[in-house]
């Protein structure tokens, strides 16, 4: 929704900021000035013991001088409490007693209609606990009995049951004047393809409700008490309010431990988060039945900046830690990692603790591997290089996979890691790495030292404006078609953007992807103003069809893909000729003009796309291209006498 000019505003200036940052911080009052509205107080989003975060009351903003954490009350709200832009407007407007600016009607209807749904998601949690209570529900107790979790535990829990009926929740809330439409609308109660009435979900399992970051309830887990029944656990469907794949059990509580210097701990499944919890280490969290997420991964790495994935240490387990590392390699960032303990024995957190104890399981955290160590095992354990063409399949392996990282420093490091493991297997004698392979290694895309001539090159600063221009242009059709932001969130993450002012719009974009295009400008105006004038201000940015066709979705989504193809064409293929030029030694082969080829052919149809697949931008392509076919002809690889 669009809020009316002087909200914002007025929302500030009614509410202390350090009132609002005082729920979560104990202030340093040695240092704070109360008088001043100058306040300092150990970070809240970094473990520390000096009181280095800095809240400046009369400005209305806060800075961390450790993490370097910044931003006013709203940003602070939704940082901490995990919430979108609007929640956060809505949460300081009723706390400073401002009524909210009425909705548009058909989005007023949908909060409604998800409000009932949460409702009834949690009258049906109260009456699974009460039926654990019964005389029908004691195989069930014992079964808790067994995995030792006392009757207190599971009330922590809220764990429940759901008897081997087929109305018996249906029914219950019929009682209470739910109508069918919403018990079938919160994936509690199924439709009948009979006509009849609809029928419980969940028959004959222990019930664990699944809360989002706010503490809600969205959904239900369920483990079948039959051991022949097809599901041995079963989550709730996808709903209005659930979303497996952005959503992770026990995520409010294990943020709230994780901000407190707990480490997170990502397992498997319902009963290792409760095991994990119970024996201390309650920033534990699972994802919903499914594997990992790219969204599961970015909330994780919100709670935790290294979170550590602990699965079990059979096949399935060392299958699944292999996904998340291919899941996470293009998300990686400076500051931004995971670690893998993988448990002995095929055990899970759960069977460890128990046999064990928690001292177990905190050694088994103690020794988690970063995630280069994994990557390196799954391409050489059980294979064996003895010979020059298995060595070389290695090679483009590991290339392959980091070259999908995006960020350049990240990717060198990555780079001189595996180079150190490789000269490790292969010993430092005869099979050592010539000196041009080694440089070769370095995986493309890693910043290399130019010449002098380089830097002077037509080449080297004609394409770094090209680039530059084309991602200014990719920047302002999003911020002036937000809707399209989703669409294209994962090339607009992987875009190795040149500047600061670039990268600091895109963080506020991916940031603010829900928000419509007057919130956006507002937001992008107060948090970076400077760099949404200085992109703006672009005469090429000015004259593109989706700034100037603001109402044109279609074109806007034509012109972004036609835009983020050509760059990362014009990338790829100047890396390839930086890769040969500094692979070679004077001599060109075949294989050198080929992949010469191949780069300059890719350019081409970047430049030259038939009239279906895009909208003409304009440009002179046959110029663009033709700096790239010039170096082809002058055999610029060849040292010149």
């Amino acid at each position: 929704m669009s809020l009316p000019p002087g909200f914002l505003d007025e929302l500030r200036t009614r509410v202390s900021l350090s009132s609002v940052v005082g729920r979560k911080v104990t202030w340093d009052m040695r240092k704070s000035n109360q008088g001043k509205g100058d306040m300092w107080a150990p970070c809240p989003f970094h473990q520390e013991k000096s009181a280095s975060f800095h809240v400046d009351d009369r400005k209305g903003y806060y800075y961390c001088f450790g993490c370097h954490a910044k931003g006013d009350a709203l940003t602070f709200i939704k940082e901490t409490e995990n919430l979108g832009f609007m929640e956060a407007v809505e949460v300081l407007a009723r706390e400073a007693g401002m009524p909210m600016p009425a909705r548009d009607p058909k989005a007023a209807e949908v909060a409604d209609r998800r409000s009932q749904l949460i409702a009834v998601m949690e009258e049906a949690v109260k009456w699974f606990r009460l039926q654990l209570k019964t005389s029908a529900a004691a195989e069930a107790r014992a079964y808790l009995a067994r995995r030792g979790l006392s009757p207190a535990a599971q009330d922590r829990w809220e764990i429940g049951f759901a008897p081997d009926g087929w109305h018996g929740l249906q029914l219950a809330m019929k009682q209470k004047g739910i109508a069918d439409d919403l018990l079938i609308g919160a994936g509690l109660c199924a439709k009948s393809d009979k006509g009849g009435e609809p029928y419980d979900r969940f028959r004959g399992r222990i019930i664990f409700p699944i809360r989002d970051g706010r503490g809600r309830a969205i959904s239900l887990g369920g483990r079948a008490m039959d051991p022949k029944d097809n599901a041995k656990y079963l989550n709730g469907p996808e709903t209005e309010i659930f979303d497996k794949g952005r959503n992770l059990y026990n995520h409010a509580p294990a943020r709230e431990a994780a901000g407190k210097g707990k480490p997170l701990i990502v397992a498997e499944g319902y009963m290792d988060v409760i095991a994990l919890a119970e024996a201390g280490f309650t920033a534990a969290v699972a994802p919903l039945g499914t594997a990992v997420t790219d969204e599961q991964l970015r909330l994780m790495w919100r709670i935790h900046d290294e979170p550590v994935i602990a699965l079990d240490g059979d096949a399935a387990g060392i299958r699944a830690a292999l996904r998340v590392i291919d899941l996470a390699l293009p998300l990686l960032e400076a500051g931004k990692g995971l670690r893998f303990a993988v448990l002995p024995g095929g055990q899970d957190p759960d069977d460890l603790i128990k046999a064990q104890g928690a001292a177990a399981m905190q050694a088994v955290l103690e020794a988690a591997q970063p995630m280069v160590s994994l990557l390196w095992k799954r391409e050489t354990e059980g294979r064996v290089f003895d010979s020059p063409e298995r060595k070389a399949t290695l090679d483009k392996s590991l290339r392959a996979h980091l070259r999908r990282i995006a960020d350049p420093s990240i990717r060198a490091h990555y780079g001189e890691d595996i180079k150190r493991l490789r000269l490790e297997l292969f010993g430092q004698g005869g099979a050592r790495v010539p000196a041009f392979r080694q440089r070769n290694f370095t995986p493309k895309g890693t910043p290399l030292p130019p010449t002098a001539s380089a830097r002077q090159s037509l080449l080297a600063q004609g394409q770094a404006v090209e680039e530059a221009l084309r991602e200014a242009v990719i920047l302002a059709s999003l911020i002036a078609h937000p809707a399209l932001i989703h669409r294209f969130e994962s090339a607009l993450e992987r875009l190795d953007l040149t500047g600061e002012d670039h990268n600091a719009l895109r963080r506020l974009l991916l940031s603010h992807a829900d928000e419509d295009v007057a919130s956006l400008q507002d937001i992008l105006r107060r948090e970076a103003g400077d760099a949404l004038d200085a992109l703006m201000r672009r005469p090429h940015v000015q004259i593109a069809p989706p700034v100037r066709n603001r109402a044109d979705a279609e074109l806007a989504t034509l012109c972004l893909a036609e835009e983020m193809a050509k760059l990362d064409a014009h990338r790829a293929a100047r890396r390839e000729v930086e890769d040969a030029v500094h692979d070679l030694t004077g001599l060109a082969d075949e294989g050198l003009t080929w992949r010469l080829s191949k780069a300059a052919e890719a350019r081409h149809k970047a430049d030259h796309p038939s009239r279906e697949d895009s909208a003409d931008m304009g440009e002179d392509r046959a110029a663009l291209s033709g700096v790239l076919q010039a170096m082809i002809d002058e055999k610029v690889w060849e040292k010149k006498r």
